[in-house]
């Protein structure tokens, strides 16, 4: 195992990552060394690659879409309407530690439902946070907790919930797989699988909030933040068209819900986050909130809002083609196998920690689950697991990971929106607490539902 390929490549990726190195020159270097250590040579490397790039197009265009409807969004003056309210809330001289956890409560909830009730992902992120900025200084809110918050509702609400992302995640990748690996999911309910690896994420989110941030934090009150303040007070934050918070019409707000309730219906019935995106975008174009003659520009600044993160993403595919081709998966996953023997606790433990190393390469649950379930379902099988345990370790070890890795939306897209006036570093503020709060608790009660199940 010390000198498997695809473990070297992870902890080359994630070295470069804390040293600083740029995620997207960390991940192919990771990418180049892997390939070499396992023999494939430059040129098989670089085709692997090349082959995860073709394969992330969709992610790109679907990111690119993201952007444009939640751009559009912004262009209805909606997000600034509510971050004008508690700025003014705040200057009013309201009640700090209320606002404060009104604002927390409000970021997680929209972090869930960007997941599972309206389906923009991440793209709320640097529109929704950027003007909270002036709030957040104000109040002196450390943002390595704003980053939890809204890890926490992008990773557990997938995870737990089968609708939305969650029915992609659980049902149609977890469920399938698992299924077509041997076993019959017919009468197995993945809420109550993990209902308890999701109680090992509210207790990271409780231990963030009351415990390792609750300590006031300062940050510069750069030019920014007065530009921010005016805009958002009289002004649209991102667009010279879009109503002031004080004039937010009614009919805006009705068209706002119902493109947000289109994109809904269509990814549902489609599968298709990408249509999804598409139609909800077409609402605003119909209704006159999004002009004709200004669609170019709104899709455009969609774009340029997701372009970096839809690239580390695209890059990312590329790093986990290699890793495939490597062929050194599987023999990672048996080496820890034979590490534990018979001992279903030991077995747990280290099926974890082997989904937490190839999602932390990886960057992705969704593209993990198919890698583990293929080698873990005949395992758990082998050592006695009941279904429901079975389910709850790989849909743990799938998810494990994915908060605290450089290359995943879940880090990367509080990063966009907290690091707007260059105060947030991507590695220490979001990388490292997300990591430490998530992925050590989902470990830990990932590994008892997997002994109570």
């Amino acid at each position: 195992m010390t000198i498997n390929a695809v473990l070297l490549a992870v902890v080359i990726m994630l070295g470069l990552s804390l040293a600083r190195v740029h995620v997207v020159l960390s991940l192919l270097i990771g990418a180049m060394a892997g390939g070499l250590i396992a023999g494939l040579g430059v040129t098989n490397t670089l085709e692997a690659f090349q082959e995860g790039i073709r394969n992330g197009a969709q992610i790109a265009l679907s990111y690119a879409l993201l952007g444009a409807f939640a751009v559009a969004i912004a262009h209805s003056g909606l997000p600034q309407s509510l971050a004008g309210a508690v700025i003014k809330r705040i200057d009013a001289g309201g009640t700090s530690s209320m606002i404060k956890y009104m604002l927390f409560a409000g970021l997680v909830a929209m972090s869930c439902f960007s997941q599972n009730l309206i389906p923009i992902h991440i793209a709320f992120i640097p529109l929704l946070v950027p003007p909270l900025l002036l709030a957040f200084n104000r109040m002196h809110i450390d943002r390595r907790l704003i980053a939890c918050l809204i890890t926490f509702g992008l990773v557990t609400t997938y995870m737990f919930i089968p609708y939305g992302f969650g029915d992609i995640y659980l049902n149609q990748i977890m469920l399938k797989n698992v299924g077509e690996a041997g076993i019959d999911i017919s009468n197995i309910s993945v809420t109550k699988a993990m209902a308890i690896p999701a109680l090992g994420m509210l207790v990271g989110l409780l231990t963030a909030v009351f415990i390792s941030y609750r300590k006031p934090r300062q940050y510069q009150q750069l030019a920014i933040d007065k530009a921010a303040h005016d805009e958002v007070l009289e002004g649209d934050a991102l667009s010279r068209t879009a109503a002031t918070a004080q004039t937010q019409s009614k009919m805006k707000t009705l068209v706002v819900i119902a493109a947000i309730v289109t994109a809904f219906v269509v990814q549902l019935y489609t599968d298709s986050l990408l249509l999804g995106s598409m139609f909800g975008f077409g609402v605003f174009m119909a209704t006159g909130v999004v002009k004709w003659r200004e669609a170019d520009t709104v899709f455009n600044d969609g774009i340029k809002l997701m372009a970096m993160i839809g690239f580390i993403m695209i890059t990312a595919q590329g790093f986990a083609e290699v890793m495939k081709a490597t062929e050194q998966i599987q023999p990672l996953v048996d080496g820890a196998a034979a590490l534990f023997g018979g001992n279903k606790a030991m077995a747990a433990f280290i099926m974890l920690l082997m989904g937490l190393i190839v999602t932390m390469g990886i960057g992705s649950s969704f593209s993990t689950i198919p890698i583990l379930a293929a080698i873990y379902v005949p395992l758990c099988i082998s050592l006695g697991f009941s279904p429901l345990a079975t389910v709850a370790i790989i849909g743990t070890a799938g998810a494990l990971g994915d908060a605290g890795s450089p290359a995943s939306d879940s880090t990367l897209g509080p990063t966009s929106g907290l690091n707007i006036d260059g105060q947030h570093d991507h590695i220490k503020d979001s990388v490292v607490p997300t990591f430490l709060h998530y992925n050590i608790p989902l470990l830990v009660f990932g590994w008892i539902a997997a002994m109570v199940l």
